[in-house]
């Protein structure tokens, strides 16, 4: 695979100001895309990933996106066509990670995490499908290894990503052959913020005696962004063999 695989092309990156969103908006930038992210409330982040892009030497924007909305997502994607004057690559990173009881979640709970983790992607997906149609161009969804094994005290994050899995497989049906859809299932990624007693015990469920980096996960989104057009509907989960 050439250095930089993705020259001349454009992505957009929701949820792409910090965090694994971040990672992966610079793992574009450094494959010769073009990137623009979406952030909700993390504007200065937004900007310093931004700045981050084009000491690559690539060209970046940043935009304020709710991807609940049709009216926030359409304007995010007009943008980022208007900027870089075509769309190649969609990657529906934006997502809600909550952990409570499913015996007394509430269903403002319920509806806050599959209005971002579902419904986001979906709507991404739809404004971005003339342009990605155009170019022959690829969606990649963030799911998780949440959306295939269950996780007791994440039961609504865990059915909206398997919602993300299966949506995943319909788009890869109904958008072919112009565009591929696929998926990246993080298991546990090492986050700044993570709780090292907590770390600990997913590294050593973990067959590769170690936890997921956003490098990984990056890396992961990259192969579907760059690698064969003919793959499509996969599902690939980035966990170190931890969903073993």
């Amino acid at each position: 695979m050439s250095t930089q695989p993705l020259f001349g092309k454009s992505a957009l990156v929701t949820g792409g100001a910090r965090r694994m969103g971040r990672g992966i908006a610079l793992a574009l930038a450094q494959g010769g895309a073009d990137v623009a992210i979406t952030f909700r409330s993390s504007r200065a982040e937004a900007a310093q990933t931004v700045s981050e892009i084009e000491s690559l030497g690539g060209h970046a924007l940043a935009v304020e996106c709710d991807v609940r909305s049709e009216a926030s997502v359409r304007s995010a994607v007009a943008a980022a066509v208007s900027r870089f004057g075509r769309l190649d690559l969609v990657v529906n990173n934006a997502g809600i990670f909550e952990n409570a009881p499913l015996d007394s979640l509430s269903l403002d709970q319920w509806d806050a995490v599959f209005e971002t983790n579902a419904r986001g992607p979906f709507l991404v997906a739809r404004e971005a499908l003339p342009y990605l149609r155009a170019a022959k161009g690829r969606i990649v969804n963030i799911g998780s290894l949440g959306g295939i094994h269950a996780w007791a005290g994440h039961a609504h994050y865990c059915a909206s990503k398997a919602a993300v899995h299966m949506l995943t497989q319909a788009m890869a049906k109904a958008f072919a052959p112009e565009v591929s859809v696929n998926c990246v299932a993080p298991g546990w990624i090492k986050m700044d913020e993570d709780s090292g007693e907590q770390a600990a015990h997913f590294a050593a469920k973990t067959p590769m005696q170690c936890n997921g980096s956003v490098q990984d996960v990056a890396q992961a989104v990259l192969f579907f962004a760059a690698g064969p057009h003919f793959i499509t509907g996969q599902v690939l989960a980035v966990d170190g063999g931890l969903g073993l």
